[in-house]
Order: C-alpha cells, then sequence, then structure tokens
C-alpha cells in the first residue's frame, strides 16, 4: 500500500505549533507521509517525523490575524501546493489554518480535517465581531470540513454552535508523552520564593491574566509571601502593558514574576516545583499547559471554559470556578495553597488521570485511525 499523503496547513505558533509537532512526531511514518503549509514568520525549527527525518514544508503569508492580503495570497499558494503534492486528506489546525486550507479545498477539492484548538469567534468580547467570525465558521463547515475536536467541550459546542451534524465529527483529544528530568536544577535565573504558584499563558484577551492579578491582590491580604510566576509572556502578548501597569497599581512586583517564552524542559521544571497550578482562562481547546501539569501531577484551580473543565474535575483533581469570580478563585487557591494533605491528594488524582487518558503512547493510534477512515473515503 502506498503511504497516505497528509498536508497540514496552520499558523505554527504556542499550542498549535506543539500539537503538530507532537503528531508528525509520533505517528507511524511507515503509512503516513506527511508535509507542513505554515507561515513565513511562525517557526525556524524543521519538523521531523517518528525516525527523526525531516518533513517537507512550505512557507507562506499565513498570519495570525486577519490580513486580506496575506490570507488571499495564502489561499492561492496553499492551492498551488495542493496541486503539486496530491495529499489524500488535509489536516488544518487553528482558526486560521481552518480558514485558508477550507478555501482552497474549493479549488482543490480535499477532505479537511479541522482542529480548531479553540473557536476564534470566542477571542472577542464584540457581540458584531464574535457573531460575524461565527457565521464565517458555519459557512466554512459546509466546505469539505470534518471537525477533528481537541476536547470535549470543543465537539460538543461545533455540534451546538456552528452547526456539525455529529456524523462529520470526531474526538482527538490533545495529549502529549509522559514527562521526564524534571528533577533537574532549574536553568533559567530562579529569583522567586520557594513556595510558589504558577501558570503559562501570554497576556491576552483568551488568558484574561486581568483576572489574575486581581486574584494575587487578594491572596496578599492573607498571604503576603504569595508569589505567581507567570510563563508564556514573550510570544503573542496583545495585553502586556495593561498587565503591568495593575501589577504596578497594586504594588505586586515583589509578588508575581513574568517569564518570557523559554524551552519547555525548563516551563517543566519550573511547574513541577510549583505548589500548584492556576488558570483565570475565558475560553481554551484543551490547553497543553494543563495537560503538562497533569503529568507533573499538579493540584489546579481554574475558570470553567472549555478545555480547562475538560482536564479539572471539580474537588477530583481541583477547583473549578466561574470565570470572573475573582473572590472564589482566591479562597480557593489559599485553602489548597495551605491544606497539603489535599493537595497532595488531588496531585495523584491528576497523574491518574493524564495516564489514563491524556498519555499521546496510548491515544496516537486514534488519530492514526482518524486519517486512514478519511483517505480511505477519499478513495472510494
Amino acid at each position: 500500500m502506498n503511504k497516505i499523503k497528509i498536508g497540514h496547513v496552520l499558523n505554527s505558533i504556542g499550542g498549535v505549533d506543539v500539537s503538530l509537532r507532537l503528531i508528525l512526531e509520533n505517528i507511524d511514518d511507515k503509512v503516513f507521509d506527511n508535509f507542513v503549509i505554515h507561515g513565513q514568520k511562525d517557526t525556524s525549527n524543521v519538523y521531523l517525523n517518528r525516525s527523526v527525518n525531516p518533513i517537507k514544508d512550505y512557507k507562506i503569508p499565513i498570519l495570525r490575524d486577519i490580513s486580506i492580503i496575506n490570507d488571499i495570497k495564502s489561499i492561492i499558494q496553499t492551492v498551488k501546493i495542493f496541486r503539486k503534492e496530491k495529499p489524500d486528506i488535509i489536516h488544518a489546525h487553528s482558526a486560521k489554518g481552518g480558514l485558508i486550507a477550507r478555501v482552497a479545498s474549493i479549488f482543490y477539492p480535499i477532505k479537511v480535517l479541522h482542529t480548531p484548538q479553540a473557536y476564534s469567534y470566542l477571542s472577542t468580547s464584540n457581540g458584531i465581531k464574535r457573531w460575524l467570525i461565527l457565521v464565517i465558521e458555519r459557512i466554512l463547515k459546509r466546505v469539505n470540513s470534518i471537525l477533528v475536536a481537541s476536547s470535549n467541550s470543543e465537539l460538543e459546542r461545533g455540534i451546538r454552535e456552528v452547526g456539525y451534524k455529529k456524523e462529520n465529527t470526531e474526538l482527538f483529544d490533545n495529549s502529549i508523552l509522559p514527562i521526564e528530568n524534571t528533577k533537574e536544577k532549574i536553568k533559567y535565573p530562579v529569583n522567586w520564593p520557594e513556595d510558589y504558584i504558577c501558570t503559562v499563558g501570554r497576556p491576552s484577551y483568551q488568558k484574561n491574566i486581568e483576572m489574575m492579578v486581581e486574584v494575587i491582590k487578594i491572596i496578599k491580604e492573607q498571604i503576603p509571601s504569595i508569589h505567581l510566576v507567570l510563563m508564556g509572556v514573550g510570544e503573542y502578548y496583545p495585553n502586556l502593558y495593561k498587565v503591568q501597569k495593575l501589577i504596578e497599581a497594586y504594588n505586586l512586583a515583589t509578588n508575581i514574576t513574568l517569564v518570557k517564552w523559554i524551552d519547555r524542559e525548563e516551563i517543566f521544571k519550573i511547574i513541577s516545583k510549583s505548589k500548584l497550578y492556576i488558570s483565570t482562562a475565558r475560553y481554551e481547546g484543551l490547553p497543553y499547559a494543563i495537560i503538562e501539569s497533569l503529568a507533573l501531577s499538579k493540584a489546579f484551580v481554574v475558570t470553567d471554559c472549555d478545555g480547562n473543565k475538560d482536564l479539572v474535575s471539580n474537588e477530583f483533581n481541583g477547583y473549578v470556578i466561574k470565570n470572573n469570580n475573582s473572590m472564589d478563585m482566591a479562597e480557593k487557591i489559599i485553602s489548597l495553597y495551605k491544606n497539603e494533605t489535599v493537595r497532595k491528594k488531588m496531585e495523584q488524582n491528576s497523574y491518574e488521570l493524564f495516564t489514563k487518558n491524556f498519555d499521546l503512547r496510548t491515544n496516537i493510534e486514534k488519530i492514526e485511525y482518524i486519517y486512514l477512515k478519511y483517505a480511505h473515503i477519499i478513495r472510494k
């Protein structure tokens, strides 16, 4: 049997980049042949397959934000690449990857598996803009599109709000390999106390870091030494200045450390040595930072958005609170921070949940099955 050729289309940054690389480096390269179409400025790192051989990649002017001229150029170039490579199926990652690939599939008819990694219409509080983006998603879902959701919450939202028929959906939970070697010394210069809590999240509307600062302000009244290590600040940070001004206004400079983008291995070590992990996100797909924290046996306090609530069960491996309820989040963090017995039990539950549901060594077969399924349909 000839290898099944899969084309991947995306703007390869952040969790979307992590997701693609984990798939490429773990699916059976004796069965699948991959190529990648991505942005000119998103990543310079080579894509590798399971045999650690480089994967062919094409760079196009695809950007995270809407850019009519660049988007049209990207669609035209993507069609040309499809015609050259003649893939069996396409896997589009993120909202922009989904837009480019599905419009391109009008001119080169092919099935597009779309993994939103959090729908983009959730990324704005502007009602008109949100409605418009949702309308675009509802139109594009009709264009050779199969939803491959990264979480059960994303799957349900795709059916309920975007309008996918259930038979045109699949579920492949974001998954990772077990994490090792976190006991080594942190190379990043540590200037925070031994007892700290942590998170990974760029200052943006999605991550709602302003709420996190509010929470630390409240906690400081009971735990003056409370310290938050916020990682991932340097990747995409539209709200950084606002967060910095809030930290200054609340006199929290000694209570919050902002860490720019660093190697994942360093992030793992920082998470593993923390007391607990928190998230104030307004929306997620299935956040890798929380999956990684599950694998590192962490307890959590998180908001109840899509993705978070798929990974954290209230009073099982953490606490899940309503979005923007800063007081409730602060109280839950204080409780977990002080109660080692409860925290240790939740840590154990987190690791067991990871092993059961989010270990890529087991789950990789699920995405392989999805690829085989839709490549077979195309060949009929």
